[in-house]
Formats: C-alpha cells, structure tokens, sequence
C-alpha cells in the first residue's frame, strides 16, 4: 500500500521506463535514459516534464481581494499576459511562490501553485477572499512542460499560433480538439511552455508531442540540475516562511505600485529591511570536486557565515554550483569562502546567478 498520489500520466511514465519515486505527496519519475542524458537534451533541443503534482486553480471576483495576499500588481495584469508572484504572511516571509495569468477570452485568473504548498495555499486564498471572490482547484487537468531551444518548433508544428506567444504570454488553444492552456514559460531557463491539459487526455496528447523526436520525457532530476544552473529558487529550500523577498533577491516579483502603497503582506518589514539592507542574502556559489548539498555550513576564516540551501552537479556548467543565504557582507561575486563537507573546509566562491544564461523568447 501507499499512500502517494499518480498524475495522469503515471501510467505513461511506467511504459516510458521512468524510475519513480515519492516526491510531494506524488510517485513521479526521477528518470529516464540518465539524469546527465536528460538535462543535456533539455539543453540541446526539447525535454517534456510531468509537473501536475503542481497545484493549478481558477479564481474569479473582486481580484482586489487576492491582491492583497500577493506582490504583483493585478490591476495591471492584461489578458495573455503572465507574472510570477509571491505569496507573503504578515510578517512579510515567503508562504510560496507561483505564477498568476489571465488568458485570452477567459474569465478571471489562472494560478499555478507549487505542489508541497498547494493544500494551505488554496485554504488560505480561499479563506481570505470569502464572499469577495471564488477560488476553484482545478484538479481534473494535468500540467506539462515543454523546455528546450527545440521546443517551440516541435511545440509550433502542433499548435501554431501558441509558438507566437513571447516570454510570460499565455492563452486558450486547440490541440486535436482538446482545449488547452498554454503559456510560454518553464522552470529550466530555456524557452519553452507548460501546457494545462484535461486529464482524460493528458496521455494522448502528451504522447502526441513525444511523437516528435526532437522531445524526450524528462524527469525530477534533470528538472532540479536544470532550475538550479538557471538560478532559480526551489520552495522549501531556497525561500520559506522565514525568508523574505529582500533575503531572496526576490525584490524584483514585488510590483513598484505595491511597493509605494505599502499594501502587500508584511509590507513595513519588507521595506524597512529593503532600506536597510538585510543581514543575509541568497546567492550562488560554485566549488570544486563534489557538490556541496542542502545544509552544509559556509564558513569565513573560521567563523560561519552561512548555509546551503541548494547545491548539485551542473552538466552545464561543469562544475558544482549551488545556492546559500551567507552573511550580507560576503555576499559578493567572486568571494572566496569555505563549505564543510563530513567537517572539511572544501574551498568555494560566490558566483553571480544564473548559472547559465537564461534564453527566454522575448520576440525578435
């Protein structure tokens, strides 16, 4: 017996040879052909992940009222358009990140929460915009994305007017008759689109796009190399509730009107410590020989001045690469530091993020 859930595409995932294994509640595939062989496919032309463990959700109403519980600027959000935002508590730590759009010719917004999360995200949005607005967990759809400089012809050949979306559009299309959300965005730092699907059909369409052999499945582990060289945060280890947007450096997700009204959670906190400057910071770092993992301490000529929330081998890169919160005084690219590894200073040094550079379709 277990008590772990399977997406739609379980099934798929056991004929494809995927090794599964728990991940957020979920039996999802590690891998496939080699985490290596994976995350340089996603690198080269197209990878397909299986992320409908993901929390996905409808809401309608006074969008005001879901507002406050976020960072962006709602009121601004066009139809086809995309933001990433944070939700915050009151004392302005990160409850999660997620990605907030309102696609063509739809009625309100679209979220897509993280999977670890989604349960207290959706109570708490629900229980805060009661009677204003309506939040509907949409739990009859999977999630996939399509990631890689190869993704957009393979992905434009099926539905061509999706491959004229830009980085953080999205809309409503038809793929052999099915009805599908799509935005062009991804979680690797390559172009690409996650693509909200019926469960019913998830398969078949997923198999319909894996038909094209420029796209290969692609699994948690290649997924986790891939955020990390694009220096993205994972939730749950590079942000929680006890890190704001200042520590992350994730400033930049909290709207300039939002900052100016003061309106968001936590707000007099985050500002005052955005004015400030807070006493540590997320940054990335890269080593030599094994990767330095989550929880491993950074010290100084002796004395700790961090640790590791995210660390692992960048094919990419190369190299080791990972990502801590330090003191902010070292937070500076090209510092030389120290990481304990089994209580051996293994020497490292801060390195700018990302990685590797992010190649988001932006037009020509």
């Amino acid at each position: 017996m277990t008590d772990t859930l399977q997406t739609p595409l379980f099934d798929l995932h056991v004929a494809l040879g995927a090794k599964i294994v728990p991940f957020a509640g979920y039996d999802m595939p590690l891998q496939y052909d080699g985490i290596m062989a994976e995350h340089n496919r996603t690198r080269d032309a197209a990878g397909l992940f299986d992320v409908s463990h993901m929390g996905q959700a409808h809401y309608t109403g006074d969008e005001a009222a879901l507002e406050k519980l976020v960072t962006a600027d709602l009121s601004a959000l066009q139809p086809g358009e995309q933001k990433y935002t944070l939700l915050l508590n009151e004392q302005g730590g990160i409850r999660d990140d997620l990605m907030v759009s309102r696609p063509f010719g739809e009625d309100g917004l679209f979220l897509v929460v993280n999977a670890a999360t989604k349960g207290d995200d959706f109570a708490h949005i629900a229980r805060n915009t009661a009677g204003m607005g309506e939040l509907r967990v949409i739990e009859d759809r999977a999630l996939i994305a399509l990631q890689g400089p190869q993704a957009a012809d393979a992905f434009g050949a099926l539905v061509p007017d999706a491959a004229k979306l830009i980085f953080m559009q999205c809309g409503v299309f038809t793929l052999d008759g099915v009805e599908i959300y799509v935005s062009r965005s991804g979680y690797t730092g390559e172009d690409g689109f996650e693509i909200s699907i019926p469960a019913d059909r998830a398969a078949d369409i997923t198999q319909r796009i894996l038909a094209d052999e420029r796209v290969k499945p692609i699994g948690l582990g290649a997924r986790d190399s891939l955020r990390l060289e694009a220096g993205l945060c994972l939730y749950g280890h590079d942000m929680n509730e006890e890190t704001t947007p200042v520590e992350a450096v994730l400033m930049w997700a909290v709207a300039k009107p939002r900052r100016e009204r003061l309106d968001f959670p936590g707000a007099p906190l985050v500002m005052k410590m955005f004015a400030d400057k807070p006493a540590r910071k997320r940054v990335g770092f890269t080593m030599a020989g094994a990767p330095a993992r989550e929880g491993a301490e950074i010290v100084k000529d002796g004395q700790s001045i961090g640790i590791v929330t995210s660390g692992g081998f960048g094919p990419t890169v190369g190299g080791p690469v990972g990502m801590a919160y330090i003191d902010t005084e070292h937070a500076v690219a090209d510092t030389d530091i120290e990481i304990l590894l089994r209580g051996k200073a293994r020497p490292a040094k801060v390195a700018k993020m990302p990685f590797v550079a992010q190649r988001y379709y932006r037009g020509e």
